[in-house]
């Protein structure tokens, strides 16, 4: 019997799934879309396709379509899967995590394994992966394009934390001629300064981790270093955090 953590996020669905000794044994990744009960379905199907189906193994749903799981034996919430997830993967006692999500980013606080505390940004898409989405589009990039042309620029900023005004601060770049460089650093700068003004309050003395789709980004890993003055680590499997808690999480259930 295995166990399975699903992760259904505003714009991305992580799927974990978690042999008898808690080892990885497969996870994916697919866009949410505009159902996620859609997309829970396609996960069922393809779980089932690899001898992994709902109803003879546990399953626990967590993130922002958990409730569009029919078949999950158990919801959880996203804060204590990502805890969770995080400490399996980087096994530090004492941590600070960093999530940037498609729509929201939090920061979780770990000791001794166990959540201490936690902040998260819900209300605004600035600092998420929704921001540099709407920026990049702006661009005419994809979001590892942008992130990729940030390494070569500098030299500019963007000074509104709002998605909306910042557009058009981005547009207005672009019309007076600003190099793409120099505007793609200006997102990325903007991102990082609103992460960070969110970390601080909860970064001790551990470890510093990120999570979520930008985990394998190298300006984003840097450039949150650089702003915290700390090294900021990450791993491939970062992006799985919250599907892994909530795999553990199954675990439980058998």
């Amino acid at each position: 019997m295995v166990s399975i953590g699903i992760d259904i996020g505003s714009t991305s669905s992580k799927t974990a799934v978690l042999d008898e000794d808690r080892h990885i044994i497969t996870r994916s990744v697919i866009p949410t879309g505009w159902s996620s009960t859609d997309t829970a379905a396609l996960i069922k199907s393809q779980l089932e396709k690899l001898g992994h189906a709902p109803g003879e193994n546990p399953v626990v749903a967590t993130g922002y379509g958990r409730v569009a799981v029919p078949y999950a034996d158990k919801t959880v919430t996203e804060i204590s899967c990502h805890a969770a997830g995080a400490s399996y993967l980087f096994n530090y006692p004492k941590m600070t995590v960093i999530d940037i999500g498609g729509q929201d980013t939090k920061i979780i606080n770990i000791e001794d394994g166990i959540l201490a505390d936690f902040a998260m940004n819900d209300k605004c898409s600035a600092g998420t992966g929704r921001f540099l989405e709407v920026m990049a589009n702006t661009l005419g990039l994809s979001p590892n394009e942008l992130c990729t042309l940030a390494a070569e620029g500098g030299g500019t900023s963007i000074s509104s934390m709002c998605t909306v005004f910042a557009e058009s601060e981005v547009i207005s770049l672009i019309g007076k001629g600003e190099n793409k460089e120099n505007i793609a650093f200006a997102v990325v700068d903007s991102i990082v300064r609103k992460v960070c003004t969110q970390a601080r309050r909860l970064i001790g003395s551990g470890k510093l981790c990120l999570t979520g789709g930008l985990c394998e980004v190298p300006t984003i890993l840097a450039a949150l270093s650089r702003e915290l003055k700390k090294e900021v680590e990450s791993c491939p499997d970062a992006r799985y955090a919250g599907a892994i808690g909530a795999a553990l999480a199954a675990a439980k259930l058998r």
